[in-house]
């Protein structure tokens, strides 16, 4: 980064009718840098700074994005954070454009400067935002797999998930959950007919992220069941009438 006197001092040698392989030379400084500065004076601005690195850290200011993100997070989500690349990457299935729209829209509200692209795979579609800074809102990243480690939230995380429980269960269910339509079978007057009902699914392999989704159903009054997988009590059931009713109203199917 060069101060102004030195960009000013540059462009006035330019100014006198001098080559830029000439000033370059005698200053040290590149000929695309004083290109640059032939449109443009002033420094670009620098990446604003990120509010958990601030003393003291504070909170995103759209909490309610915040949720949802975190929750699409622990589902479908991971961050890579090497040397020389820095992104959140949430997996959408690419038969629900609404999930992937949304997906975006709530990355770019928690964090609007970094730059955000979608990668087309086989059935799905990656939403990519670009900043190292997604470490210090997701501090839950960490090596190995999620089910593999501790997750944990915050004090902070965990009061916005208090303030926003419903926009954390969308998250989850837009990640790793679905709205089904199960049945079972029952006598009417002697006779066996077959009953439909709705279901919300949830599954995760981490013990922790289950826990943390059963307790925003809790926090909402969703009555919830656990169904094991085998002797893997991975999935949580929402199949009573009145809580399939609460999850229709504040998350809604897939779509």
């Amino acid at each position: 980064m060069y101060d102004m006197d030195t960009r000013k001092r540059a462009l006035a040698l330019v100014a006198q009718g001098r080559s830029l392989n000439s000033v370059s030379k005698e200053m040290g400084i590149s000929r695309h840098a004083i290109t640059n500065w032939l449109s443009r004076l002033e420094p670009l601005p620098r990446t604003p700074p990120c509010i958990r690195c601030m003393e003291p850290p504070g909170i995103p200011e759209d909490t309610a994005a915040y949720a949802y993100v975190l929750g699409l997070y622990l589902g479908d989500g991971y961050i890579i954070s090497k040397p020389k690349q820095h992104y959140l990457m949430i997996t959408c299935t690419a038969s629900w454009p609404g999930l992937v729209d949304a997906a975006e829209e709530a990355m770019r509200k928690v964090l609007p400067w970094p730059s955000v692209n979608r990668l087309q795979r086989a059935g799905c579609v990656d939403v990519k935002s670009y900043t190292r800074h997604w470490v210090c809102l997701l501090p839950q990243h960490g090596p190995g797999k999620k089910h593999e480690r501790r997750i944990a939230l915050e004090p902070w995380q965990q009061a916005i998930v208090d303030a926003h429980p419903w926009e954390f269960i969308r998250g989850l269910i837009h990640s790793d959950g679905c709205r089904i339509k199960n049945w079972t079978t029952r006598m009417v007057a002697g006779e066996r007919k077959r009953y439909e009902y709705p279901r919300y699914l949830f599954s995760n392999k981490s013990d922790d992220i289950r826990k943390l989704f059963t307790d925003a159903l809790d926090t909402v009054g969703v009555e919830w069941s656990t169904l094991a997988r085998g002797s893997d009590p991975f999935n949580i059931s929402v199949a009573r009438k009145a809580s399939v009713a609460l999850m229709d109203t504040h998350v809604g199917p897939k779509y």
